[in-house]
């Protein structure tokens, strides 16, 4: 017996494979795991559907906003700026401000520009509609996976599904609490707006409707804590949480939880520009059409620092603050479709699979045994070698095993397997055609090298696809066969070449054809 550095390379990859996948297969204290995906493990099952109208809304309204800084800060003096589902528009007072007034607003992404005497009207054109609207399916998808992952689940699945839904899965989801607050977190929009109080007409903000209240250019708002207590703020927004940098959890001197924000360079400018112009005037810090706080302004804020008191827990409070981090999404969202997937079924699945996977590995591992003898036992070995590596990276990289993924460790058995049975093949064809033990072997893995890489790398260019494109369930089989397929290539190809190879001086001495090969020299 002789060492080589092929064996050397199968007995560290063998360890290695050892100690990462413990962890997992003896579900221990420490250490990194596989995670059980949702059809394993049960969770929350749910398709969403996005109100993508709201989006150009929301757009119409921050361009509004953006019109009435940029006009008060320059000085130029308009009226009657008003804003509807589809335009913004205003009258410019001075004749003179109209070319630098026009100017800033063609800047604006997909819009379109029409003036008639010194009334400028702003819209936007309908593939900017269709892009915004589609912007908002691919915010919401990515705003509630980041939510998501700081909410500390692992590896939910967050995909688009058709053209305007999109479903989510949380795997480990087992009380209503943690339901709840997982679809609060979800359907959160999150919208942070800090908002004039018009102060002028507070007084009567009780005996004002609605409509009233649009004729002078405000909105009614409820407080968050009494719905009774009602504010009068003006409808354009100082600025919006699209300026929002960061958000935090903090305490007031109350000890009570309050989110602590920050806001970009812009935002900041803006903030210090409004709060200087409007001492002891109010500013309702407003979230989710819902006023929180309207304190008052004493002097002007610089640094872009805000704060959100409410009556909340730590807990409500530390959601709140996910939501804002991750971003105010562009469009609500709504629940079309949600079904619980309990734990006896992933019990179920699991034991299934099980008996699948250990029932397909005892039948390889015989067939190699009878078959090919002691060069079935060497294959054997690769085999277990094999899995023993795939649990390891997916333990390590803290996959998700799916149902699927089961059925491609299943398949990895097979795949694994099949180099050995192609190499053991052209081995036998070349005992048989006289050459020496040594020159078979070499030659039988030479030979057989190119197929086995023709195969292990279509299959693997399949998986990635699989994985790219694919969703959930999908993935799930992807990680497992791509893992099964890099693993195999170390262990049936270099392994057993290495365990060849170790052993070649006993092969020479014995010429046992049929113990090794299971053939007549």
């Amino acid at each position: 017996m002789k060492l080589n550095y092929r064996i050397v390379i199968f007995t560290l990859a063998i360890i290695f494979g050892i100690v990462f996948s413990i962890p997992s297969l003896l579900q221990t204290e420490g250490g990194k795991k596989i995670t059980l995906g949702l059809d394993l493990q049960g969770g929350l099952h749910m398709l969403l559907g996005v109100k993508t109208e709201e989006a150009t809304k929301s757009r119409i309204k921050s361009i509004t906003a953006s019109i009435k800084h940029f006009t008060e800060r320059n000085d130029i003096l308009i009226d009657g700026l008003t804003f509807d589902d589809n335009s913004v528009k205003f009258e410019v007072l001075d004749g003179d401000e109209i070319a630098k007034i026009k100017e800033y607003v063609a800047d604006i992404e997909g819009s379109v520009v029409s003036i008639n005497n010194q009334i400028i009207s702003v819209t936007l054109t309908p593939q900017e509609i269709e892009k915004t609207k589609k912007m908002a399916i691919d915010q919401a998808i990515e705003t509630i996976r980041n939510r998501l992952d700081q909410f500390g689940l692992s590896e939910p699945v967050v995909a688009k599904q058709g053209e305007e839904k999109i479903l989510v899965e949380l795997a480990g989801i087992k009380t209503q609490e943690e339901e709840q607050r997982a679809r609060e977190l979800i359907s959160r929009a999150a919208k942070l707006e800090l908002m004039a109080v018009d102060e002028d007409r507070a007084g009567r903000v009780y005996n004002m409707s609605a409509s009233d209240a649009a004729a002078y250019g405000d909105t009614i708002l409820e407080d968050v804590k009494n719905p009774q207590i009602k504010y009068l703020v003006r409808e354009i927004p100082i600025l919006d949480g699209g300026m929002l940098t960061n958000a935090n959890v903090g305490f007031d001197q109350n000890n009570r939880p309050v989110i602590n924000f920050k806001l970009n360079a812009e935002g900041a400018e803006i903030f210090g520009d409004f709060t200087g112009k409007n001492v002891d005037k109010r500013l309702a810090i407003v979230l989710d059409g819902k006023v929180y706080s309207a304190p008052n302004i004493n002097e002007r804020i610089g640094g872009g620092s805000g704060q959100i008191s409410g009556n909340y827990t730590v807990v409500e409070a530390k959601d709140l603050a996910i939501a804002l981090r991750s971003g105010a999404l562009l469009a609500p969202i709504y629940m079309e479709e949600k079904r619980s997937v309990g734990p006896s079924l992933g019990a179920d699945s699991i034991q299934a699979s099980m008996v699948a996977l250990i029932g397909g590995f005892v039948l390889v591992i015989a067939f190699m045994v009878v078959y090919y003898r002691m060069a079935g036992v060497i294959a054997n070995i690769a085999l277990i070698a094999n899995l023993f590596l795939l649990l390891a990276v997916m333990s390590l990289f803290g996959a998700t095993l799916t149902l699927p993924g089961m059925a491609g460790i299943v398949l990895t058995v097979g795949m694994a397997v099949d180099a050995n049975v192609i190499i053991s093949e052209r081995i036998r064809e070349l005992i048989n055609e006289g050459k020496s033990m040594h020159k078979a072997i070499e030659d039988g893995y030479a030979n057989a090298m190119s197929a086995i890489l023709d195969a292990n790398i279509t299959t693997l260019i399949a998986s990635v696809v699989l994985y790219v494109y694919g969703t959930g369930a999908i993935k799930g089989f992807a990680i497992t066969m791509s893992i099964g397929i890099l693993a195999s290539m170390l262990t049936a190809i270099l392994g057993t070449h290495g365990i060849y190879q170790m052993l070649e001086n006993k092969m020479m001495k014995s010429k046992n054809y049929k113990f090794w090969f299971g053939i007549k020299g």
